[in-house]
């Protein structure tokens, strides 16, 4: 006669593949936050979460967060590819990020192929003491598009901070205004490109976009006014393609190099800033000569480039 053996170790490893199993299941692609949400709820468009955080546990890799009606969805942290799109319908979804920062994003696990983040009409408010309005620490690509950043007054205080390890940035129709810091700092560890278009960055108490070591940006169509230190900045590799940009208004200098950093102007008007432009490193003009650079405070320092174009 066979002796069957009671195996608690075994019974308690297909327990736990179940759960796992059934969490799994549980994600959906798409979920929904409400204004009258609940977190307890699965995050259907009859159940809402009341919350980012309390829906990104429940949406697969890969899938979509959306805003079913005006309210404040709280701060989150993302480790995953995902979309969160704020709507246009109802209303816009908020995060109010007092003492903290708004959204973190931070995807490392091997098994997330692309790796990628997708911010879309959301509203990002510091409330006087929030640290960071977007801190990327890991990510092959995150896109904003069509949001708000603003009233990040804590230490650093920063709009958008990217310091990961390479990547692509995209940011759209976007404004980042009234931050401690600047709007956009870029201090990546390896090459990160970023796509800037359409963006305002305005009245911050540091720089409209700060491009450090290993970063390559591009700006077209857009606005840095009103920052107390410069419009654009690029210091050491830092390089910024500029066209069609009006830097104005700007405290300190319009257009700043330092370090051995690169900004290329094509179809810039500087005007109206402390300084119009400082070189430190390298500024390029393209000719003929298409920028407007005038009605600035005090004397340019250094002198501009001109390279013909290819």
């Amino acid at each position: 006669m066979n002796n069957v053996r009671f195996n608690p170790i075994a019974l308690l490893v297909a327990i736990l593949a179940l759960a796992a199993s059934s969490m799994v299941q549980a994600q959906a692609t798409r979920t929904w936050v409400s204004g009258v949400g609940d977190d307890v709820n699965p995050c259907s468009r009859t159940a809402p979460c009341k919350t980012f955080a309390g829906a990104i546990s429940k949406t697969a890799t890969n899938g979509e967060i959306s805003v079913l009606d005006p309210g404040g969805f709280g701060a989150v942290t993302i480790t995953k590819s995902i979309t969160i799109d704020g709507g246009k319908g109802a209303g816009f979804g908020s995060i109010l990020a007092a003492l903290t920062t708004g959204i973190i994003i931070n995807i490392t696990s091997a098994a997330d192929v692309h790796k990628t983040v997708i911010l879309r009409n959301i509203s990002i408010n510091g409330g006087g003491t929030g640290l960071r309005g977007i801190n990327i620490l890991a990510a092959s690509k995150v896109i904003i598009e069509d949001s708000q950043i603003f009233g990040f007054q804590g230490s650093p205080g920063v709009g958008i901070s990217d310091t990961r390890a390479g990547g692509k940035l995209v940011v759209a129709g976007t404004e980042v205004s009234h931050n401690l810091g600047s709007a956009i700092l870029m201090q990546p560890t390896a090459l990160v490109t970023a796509t800037l278009a359409r963006v305002q960055l305005m009245n911050n108490a540091n720089s409209g976009l700060f491009a450090g070591n290993n970063t390559h940006a591009t700006i077209s169509d857009s606005v840095a006014a009103g920052n107390t230190s410069a419009g654009l900045f690029a210091d050491g590799t830092g390089i910024i393609n500029s066209e069609n940009v009006r830097v104005s208004g700007n405290g300190g200098t319009g257009i700043l190099t330092t370090g051995g950093g690169t900004i290329r102007l094509s179809n810039a008007v500087v005007t109206d800033n402390g300084v119009g432009f400082n070189n430190g490193g390298t500024i390029n003009t393209f000719t003929p000569a298409n920028n407007k650079i005038m009605g600035n405070t005090g004397a340019n320092v250094g002198a501009l480039t001109p390279i013909a174009q290819q």
